[in-house]
């Protein structure tokens, strides 16, 4: 049996999915998606979704770590974290219908703020899974990409809630 290298992806049957961090003589050290850090013995079950090398001695736990990021982001949904704005903070977002007889609705600014954000990261898992499609022609997925990137255009109105610029929508850009 050969052995797992690390940054070798697997599917267990207990802990799911997750990237082999480190090697041992019986036992591989996993990051599981779900569960985190767990160590399983080199025998037991599991799926190899994606083997390594084993060169174990020849990666350094910085390129490990910056692996396991590289394939959380890419192969899941989780998402950075976001900050608001500081000024924005503990606010509330109002909403004036133009019938003055109707009620006016407030809404917590943070939580509105997180659901503008969970939008942007589903349209980023979008964009991961259109571009590694294999049913989908080039053509398909540069007009997939397109309506994507007009997407991220129409809530550039939001980018004022967003502590860091680098966080913000970017749509198309004028050539």
């Amino acid at each position: 049996m050969k052995l797992l290298g690390i940054s070798s992806r697997i599917n267990h049957p207990e802990y799911g999915k997750g990237v082999v961090t480190n090697v041992s003589s019986n036992q591989y050290w996993v990051t599981f998606i779900e569960g985190g850090l767990e160590t399983i013995d080199i025998d037991s079950e599991f799926e190899v979704i994606e083997a390594a090398q084993d060169d174990v001695d020849t990666v350094s736990f910085f390129d490990v770590e910056s692996s396991l990021v590289e394939i959380l982001k890419k192969y899941s949904d989780i998402s950075e974290v976001v900050h608001i704005a500081d000024k924005w903070k503990g606010g509330k977002l109002i909403l004036e219908p133009g019938d003055t007889a109707l009620q006016s609705k407030e809404v917590p600014i943070d939580s509105f703020f997180h659901k503008i954000t969970m939008v942007r990261d589903r349209l980023r898992v979008m964009e991961q899974k259109i571009n590694s499609s294999n049913s989908l022609d080039e053509q398909e997925k540069i007009d997939l990409q397109q309506y994507i990137t007009r997407s991220y255009g129409s809530l550039t109105t939001f980018n004022v809630l967003f502590k860091l610029k680098d966080q913000q929508f970017v749509g198309q850009k004028s050539s």
